[in-house]
């Protein structure tokens, strides 16, 4: 019988041996998604190798947190990470189990780890399964034990020995590049990120990476400080109860930032949690100053660090980003309660005894509120702008896949920012419309520098960006997981790629924050000859290239991205992509850069560049 729906094949082999039960390390490998959250090759703060080395502390955190071990020694060589601490030590007896087989741990016992982290038995047994060679050694009351371990399977049972060593636990791994690439690589800066924020949020602890130590003696206090962008308005409100540690002020950014945490946990997506501080705080907020302000008012430009401990969290995943508990415990208050008593006590104390920052706090409010007013009277004229001018405008080609799309391949969708008609017809016809999106700009964008957000509005080409993006109220709506900004690797195509970081760090910083900018990397050269072409995108590219090719090759310099062909594009946004991720992980302060590069301080930026002028005579003596 034919089917009445042709595009869905008929199963027609469906048996008794369609059934398939797979063990667990199958299970691991084959879906490592549900433990790990994502792949990856190491570019992004939260791919999945740094989530293994994320599970291999938790464990050691925790034995901290039940007062055991007040020292972590964390050692990358290349590929490999080893991780030592100096808690009670796995029993011996239970190594291989520990460390193997799933659904097993002390975390089942409350009276053992109280307020952990890991508590479902899964992650130690998930770093061995996706690492290519996993070696587990305790060291407990004067006595030791090894086991080895190759993609999951179990290769080296060491018998116990005398041991003169510290009791605790060494973990050492390879991650798999069968699972993660041939080019997956670990970079240091998501690594410390990691290891300060262990820090913040266990005072008396000391990690080392490599010899460097982090250690924290103020908490959410100190995160805040590092991480903050620019000069906050007053100074940090730090607040501290049993199970609860809070940190805020605010800048003169656009947005809201917040740290999360849930018992050491960094939950990246928030949960119930932040949800709860969000609320008390403007409830807070209206009941000190006695005014119904809106909730927005209050919390623009707010930075805010939050960590709760909770017995038996339940996160909305095994990477655990998201908390998704009710209470604080089997018979407390719920996180709501909990979150919003602590607040109205402490802050409304604070702001009781510190009526300068409560001053401070109540004119950015207002003037919050100013702004938001005289921006609605522009939105809705610019939205009707742009809708006309959509109708003639081919500034956006856009894909048919988004960010969010309920599609394997949503997480793939690009927006390539280009400069020009030419460039943007290049890449256009090569592109993959399925995920890749293509916005062309005019020319120069306008120096956004000490400009207010409603220039978004009045300028149409931001104003369209800002639309391609759906970025106006937040990045819950992105509609692509990159933004790559295309431009020459010429003078004015620096400047360019620079007036568009300074509008992405002025607006939109939580672009950068949470990994979605790029720069595209397009080579400088193409060395060819008769039989092979290759394309380098360095002068020491170049030079391996014309002595491969020998004495019959030709270079041809690319001056802009116009001048590459069609063809030729689609090796450079393809499978063989060379993205450089923007981050702000070594920015001390935003405001100072944009001042420096960005604002009328000509004499001082004119000093610094002929200081650091580079003529050819001194790049061919380098």
């Amino acid at each position: 019988m034919r089917s009445l729906y042709p595009s869905i094949p008929m199963a027609s082999n469906y048996t008794e041996a369609s059934i398939k039960t797979l063990s667990s390390l199958e299970h691991i490998r084959l879906r490592p998604g549900m433990y790990i959250g994502r792949l990856g090759n190491g570019t992004h703060a939260e791919d999945g190798i740094y989530v293994l080395l994320k599970e291999t502390i938790d464990n050691s955190i925790d034995e901290f947190m039940m007062g055991q071990g007040k020292k972590i020694e964390i050692e990358l060589n290349e590929r490999t990470i080893r991780v030592r601490d100096y808690g009670r030590g796995i029993p011996l007896g239970k190594l291989i189990d520990c460390v193997s087989v799933i659904n097993t741990g002390a975390k089942y016992d409350s009276q053992t780890f109280q307020k952990a982290v890991g508590l479902n038995g899964v992650g130690q047994k998930a770093v061995n399964a996706l690492a290519f060679t996993y070696v587990a050694q305790a060291f407990r009351d004067g006595e030791t034990k090894v086991v080895e371990f190759a993609q999951g399977k179990l290769k080296k049972d060491q018998k116990t020995a005398k041991s003169t060593e510290r009791n605790g636990t060494l973990i050492e791994f390879t991650p798999d590049e069968a699972l993660f690439g041939k080019d997956f690589k670990f970079r240091t800066e998501f690594i410390e990120d990691m290891l300060w924020n262990y820090a913040f949020l266990n005072r008396g602890l000391t990690l080392t990476f490599n010899g460097k130590s982090f250690k924290s003696e103020h908490g959410l206090k100190d995160l805040l400080t590092k991480e903050l962008a620019g000069e906050p308005l007053y100074p940090i409100i730090h607040l501290e109860g049993e199970d609860i540690e809070v940190a805020l002020t605010h800048g003169n950014h656009y947005g809201e930032e917040y740290w999360s945490f849930v018992n050491g946990q960094h939950t990246t997506m928030g949960g119930t949690h932040l949800a709860a501080f969000r609320e008390a705080l403007v409830e807070t907020i209206r009941n000190h100053f006695k005014k119904d302000y809106d909730a927005a008012d209050v919390r623009q430009s707010i930075d805010a660090a939050l960590v709760v401990r909770v017995q038996e969290p339940v996160f909305e995943s095994q990477t655990k980003t998201k908390l998704g508990s009710n209470d604080i415990g089997p018979n407390g208050p719920s996180i709501k309660e909990f979150v919003g008593k602590f607040m109205q006590q402490s802050l409304d104390t604070y702001l009781h005894k510190n009526r300068e920052t409560a001053e401070i706090i109540k004119k950015k409010i207002e003037e919050n509120e100013h702004e938001r007013k005289e921006l609605a009277g522009i939105r809705s004229l610019a939205r009707e702008r742009a809708k006309k001018a959509s109708l003639h405008n081919r500034k956006l080609r856009d894909c048919r896949l988004h960010l969010g799309d309920r599609n394997p391949r949503a997480e793939e969708s690009s927006l390539f920012i280009v400069e020009g008609d030419s460039a943007a017809g290049s890449l256009t016809s090569t592109r993959d419309v399925q995920t890749q999106a293509v916005f062309a700009l005019k020319g120069k964008p306008l120096n956004t520098y000490g400009l207010s957000k409603k220039v978004i509005y009045e300028n149409e080409e931001f104003h369209l960006l800002q639309s391609a993006l759906n970025i106006e109220d937040g990045l819950d709506g992105l509609r692509y997981n990159k933004i790559i900004i295309a431009t020459d690797a010429d003078v004015d195509g620096m400047h360019i790629r620079l007036l568009l970081l300074s509008f992405f760090l002025q607006f939109f910083p939580d672009v950068i924050r949470n990994n979605h900018l790029f720069i595209l990397d397009t080579p400088l050269f193409r060395v060819r000859n008769k039989k092979k072409t290759m394309y380098c995108y360095s002068e020491e590219e170049k030079q391996a290239a014309i002595a491969e090719l020998g004495a019959t090759h030709e270079i041809t310099r690319f001056k802009g991205l116009g001048e590459i062909s069609a063809g030729e594009f689609k090796d450079f946004i393809g499978e063989n992509i060379r993205l450089e991720p923007i981050n702000l992980n070594h920015l001390v302060s935003s405001d100072e850069l944009l001042s420096f590069f960005m604002g009328k301080n000509t004499p001082e930026r004119q000093d610094f560049i002929i200081a650091n002028l580079k003529v050819e005579k001194d790049l061919v003596e380098a």
